[in-house]
């Protein structure tokens, strides 16, 4: 009987729908927010929202790579997707604040597996010099996304319920999941599961045991006992991945200069994708007065920025070379920086907009070059592994900076509100009202929320800057010919 062939058309189709789906998912939950804040309450809990989402994709992102290896790419791709609706589905029906963040960790165990896997499977069935240009086509995923995302996002916020946009996602996966049953075939050499639970449950303890730490910016009685928790962890935890036989981080692919410094800024730049993606919609809506509309499309001026420099960047790969390409992107990510931590309300959201195209340029340029190069240097059975790690530590980043910058913002706006003559009785939580219906608020306390706001969010730009500055840096160390 002859054997079905994978139609690579129609392959790159459904894993373009499926990182979509993973796409539209960060544009419009975060155009969502503040509607959603104003609806559930809970402002001070505004954080855990995206850092209980990355910290089960952070955690199941590597698991799913070595699954991969071992089962193949479409059955564990399967499994994320379908996990990912069931958390979506959820996320739309949650009541509360801790419903939603419940949910939300369902979500991303699900999401743990779509973006690496789907990746792998471009590695799979494209060569070196196709997979230059085919990443151009898959950042431009991120420019689909971000078109459609914030619009679609401020649209059915404002006509009809944010719960829409956690459901949105169920068409696009069962689209996706159809697509690859019927036009992807893989031959796969089935071997003994080993995975590294021992290391999962190690990093688990301590990465959650520093995001609340984070988030939590001392408002807990129990500081040393959970750093203690978060350092004898991550200790046992590296000590561990050391010595067992099937690690969940593959060290030894980081001997590799251009794999270290690739995972090492993939690090940063997470912590400045999440401190945009994140925030910008608080600033626009609850310091700028715009609406959802208006705050989504800010966004989208990074996720045009991604595609246009993804695509540049897999020329500029061939011609100028690696370490040019990537410094290239360390510049852009420096500027952005810059124009965020200098942005000023009355500059309107078409500073904010630039300033996130700005950013999206050089998250384009760095990342494509990074997967590029990462997929080149190793062979087929460890290619799923070493994809998932580049992305556990983008994820890694993204994790560390909800629970960093949603620190800093909580502790810097109840500093300014627990020293600001006329805040008597307006905590965090009161932002809750400034960003859905404020007619209960007085003038005197709309503009004290807002400057506070103000104030705060400011204070998050000038971190994401320091980060884009580290990214940089560490662009240095490469070497010509790299």
């Amino acid at each position: 009987m002859k054997e079905k062939q994978t139609n690579r058309p129609a392959v790159l189709a459904a894993v373009m729908l499926a990182m979509f789906m993973g796409a539209i998912e960060a544009t419009i939950v975060a155009t969502a927010m503040p509607n959603i804040v104003a609806d559930l309450g809970g402002f001070s809990l505004y954080s855990w929202v995206f850092s209980s989402y990355l910290l089960m994709n952070a955690a199941t992102v590597l698991i799913y790579g070595k699954l991969s290896d071992i089962f193949g790419r479409k059955p564990v791709l399967f499994t994320g997707i379908i996990i990912f609706l069931i958390g979506s589905v959820l996320c739309g029906f949650a009541g509360s604040m801790g419903q939603m963040i419940f949910y939300r960790f369902i979500q991303g165990i699900g999401a743990g597996a779509v973006m690496p896997v789907a990746v792998t499977i471009i590695g799979d069935i494209y060569t070196k010099d196709e997979r230059a240009k085919i990443q151009g086509y898959l950042s431009s995923v991120w420019g689909i996304s971000a078109v459609s995302g914030p619009a679609l996002g401020g649209l059915l916020v404002e006509f009809v319920s944010w719960r829409w946009v956690f459901w949105i996602n169920v068409p696009i996966g069962i689209v996706s999941i159809l697509m690859l049953v019927f036009f992807l075939h893989e031959k796969v050499e089935k071997k003994k599961p080993d995975i590294d639970y021992i290391g999962t449950v190690l990093f688990l303890i301590g990465i959650t045991s520093f995001m609340y730490l984070l988030v939590e910016a001392g408002n807990t009685a129990y500081v040393f006992p959970i750093l203690g928790a978060g350092i004898i962890s991550f200790s046992a935890f590296i000590i561990h991945e050391r010595h067992t036989a099937s690690p969940m981080i593959p060290f030894h692919l980081w001997k590799v200069r251009p794999i270290l410094i690739a995972n090492l800024v993939s690090l940063t730049t997470g912590v400045m994708l999440i401190g945009v993606s994140t925030f910008l919609p608080t600033y626009v809506q609850g310091v700028m007065g715009e609406n959802a509309t208006v705050a989504g499309f800010t966004l989208t001026a990074m996720s045009i920025g991604w595609p246009i420099a993804a695509a540049l960047a897999g020329r500029l790969l061939l011609s100028i070379g690696y370490r040019a390409t990537t410094l290239a992107g360390g510049t852009a990510l420096v500027a952005g920086g810059l124009m965020f931590a200098f942005m000023d309300p009355n500059f309107g959201p078409w500073w904010a907009a630039s300033a996130s195209f700005v950013t999206g340029v050089g998250m384009g340029l760095t990342s494509t070059a990074f997967i590029v190069s990462i997929q080149e240097a190793v062979s087929w059975n460890e290619r799923g592994a070493a994809t998932a790690s580049n992305m556990f530590m983008r994820n890694i980043g993204n994790t560390i900076g909800a629970a960093l910058l949603g620190g800093v913002l909580n502790s810097q706006l109840a500093d300014y509100l627990a020293n600001k003559k006329g805040a008597e009785g307006l905590g965090v939580d009161s932002i809750n009202k400034l960003l859905g219906e404020n007619s209960e608020l007085s003038e005197t306390a709309r503009f004290i929320l807002s400057e506070g706001l103000t104030s705060a969010l400011h204070t998050v730009y000038w971190v994401v800057f320091l980060y884009a500055v580290i990214s940089f840096v560490l662009l240095l160390f490469l070497k010509k010919g790299e």
